[in-house]
């Protein structure tokens, strides 16, 4: 099903978000600081994954999505580019029929052309697979960019509706949302960003328009059910007004 994306839209909201959104920053430099290769923090990233993955199940949350790659991850040194390649291969071929018992959907988004033929295959099967899950539909972005999500999104649009083109002005939020790559999901409720860096990084950046952002210095490896706890109590105390004031949102109607 398609979800509604608009800043037109105000969004019911609840005091578990109904979407989480992560950037999982730090593993390099947790390793570093344990003078182990950077490759190895992205080995223990994974078990971090494992652990985040179970706690938003539990704790009700319906969309999870982590960015584990980005469009400009490619520049960073080739063996670690390798290492997180077949890291990913890896996770797919044995995780699985994990999430399947946890009742997990998985979705993966970017643009996928750059992998490899047996990485696009388990990708493939790995979603698949777990089509019917229900309870949590996790999201990988892989090979993906904000700014990518919104030029392919509006070239696939003009595609199916050329005549857009002569006509932009009847090009809108509505007419483009459906063409996004995360158009199944409601946007993020929260974000959360681990390792002390506070930015996006060309992540979601038409779906974080209303966003809360959490940031935090811990980083990704030593993630875990307390720390997305206290970023669900820092969730709990903002006032979401989606444009209205704070008078709007506490008289009663």
């Amino acid at each position: 099903m398609r979800q509604a994306s608009s800043t037109q839209a105000i969004p019911a909201t609840g005091q578990t978000p109904r979407h989480v959104a992560i950037i999982m920053d730090g593993n390099g430099r947790w390793a570093t600081r344990r003078k182990l290769p950077r490759t190895a923090g992205h080995v223990r990233g994974v078990q971090a994954v494992r652990r985040t993955v179970e706690a938003c199940g539990q704790r009700g949350v319906e969309y999870l999505t982590l960015f584990a790659f980005s469009s400009e991850n490619w520049r960073r040194p080739a063996q670690e580019v390798s290492l997180l390649m077949r890291l990913f291969v890896r996770t797919l071929e044995k995780e699985v029929d994990k999430l399947i018992a946890q009742g997990v959907r998985l979705r993966i988004v970017g643009n996928l052309g750059a992998f490899d033929a047996r990485l696009r295959q388990l990708i493939a099967e790995a979603e698949q697979r777990t089509a019917k899950e229900i309870t949590l539909t996790l999201t990988i972005a892989a090979n993906y960019g904000g700014r990518w999500d919104i030029l392919q999104a509006v070239q696939a649009l003009l595609r199916a509706q050329p005549e857009l083109a002569q006509h932009p002005e009847a090009l809108d939020e509505a007419a483009l949302s459906p063409w996004l790559a995360m158009h199944y999901a409601p946007e993020p409720d929260l974000f959360i960003r681990t390792g002390g860096e506070q930015r996006i990084s060309n992540f979601l950046i038409w779906q974080l328009a209303y966003t809360e952002l959490y940031f935090t210095d811990c980083y990704w490896p030593d993630f875990n059910a307390d720390e997305l706890d206290r970023a669900f109590a820092w969730y709990r105390d903002r006032e979401r007004r989606f444009g209205r004031t704070s008078e709007q949102l506490h008289t009663p109607r």
